[in-house]
């Protein structure tokens, strides 16, 4: 397996390959090339940040039978997936800012897919072929919003509700891997990914028969059953496989002055 991250250096954002405790740099986006910059930092040195600069964040709902049950829905026959706003992806140790907190807003842990090759009308049989690597996200949902309109876009792409990271992995097998989410120490979510009804290279082969699918786009793969509530102070930590936990915190964010 290799790891790859987006960090923050001296003020600038720059991308590597995390190599133990050191950090080979790159010359570009690695989704986009794994040229060498020839320099090398350490972890401590930088900032880690967003891994990911997507076009697009496509998100797939019910995909876990248990989910489906404890949302009172039933499966549809094919995927259902909707685009969340790129301006809602969030960094590890970033804070989720609830909109409105008077809303119920749940928490959903999710194993996520990073793009690496320009893809349109994949076969299933070719569909990891265009697949650059594996990350780990959240998806921040306004159950208010989603049953008041009907539609999931708005209600989960409010600033922050994206958290993503804190790396990416390459050859990985993502078809039995451990998930789980821990809010505030506690178990809520555990399951693993052979549980998804639809696996990875059948929603990547889904959505480009209807979108063409950008190197460094981002596809949430749907989330497991324990979904619960967010609250302030709460402390999450997301976990795929063996990979380090993404972790963030939860506030309310500012309101406007009126």
């Amino acid at each position: 397996m290799r790891t790859f991250g987006g960090f923050l250096f001296q003020g600038a954002k720059v991308y590597g390959e995390v190599r133990g405790q050191e950090v080979h740099l790159l010359g570009q986006p690695f989704w986009r090339g794994l040229e060498s910059s020839g320099e090398v930092r350490s972890l401590g040195e930088l900032t880690v940040a967003l891994p990911v600069e997507p076009s697009k964040v496509i998100a797939v709902g019910l995909n876990y039978a248990d989910h489906i049950k404890e949302m009172q829905r039933t499966e549809i026959g094919s995927p259902l997936i909707w685009f969340k706003a790129p301006s809602s992806l969030l960094p590890h140790e970033g804070t989720i800012e609830i909109a409105f907190p008077e809303h119920k807003t749940d928490f959903e842990t999710e194993l996520a897919i990073v793009i690496g090759t320009r893809a349109k009308n994949l076969s299933v049989e070719r569909a990891l072929d265009f697949v650059f690597g594996y990350t780990v996200a959240l998806d921040i949902s306004d159950r208010d919003l989603q049953k008041a309109e009907k539609q999931f876009s708005r209600c989960k792409s409010f600033d922050t509700y994206t958290p993503v990271g804190p790396f990416v992995y390459t050859e990985v097998e993502p078809n039995d891997l451990p998930i789980s989410l821990r809010q505030n120490g506690e178990i809520r979510q555990e399951a693993r990914t052979s549980q998804m009804i639809y696996s990875v290279a059948r929603i990547v082969s889904f959505a480009s028969e209807s979108l063409t699918l950008e190197p460094g786009d981002l596809i949430l793969t749907g989330t497991p059953s324990g979904v619960g509530a967010l609250r302030t102070d709460d402390e999450l930590e997301a976990v795929v496989g063996d990979w380090p936990p993404l972790r963030n915190r939860v506030a309310h964010a500012a309101r406007a002055a009126e």
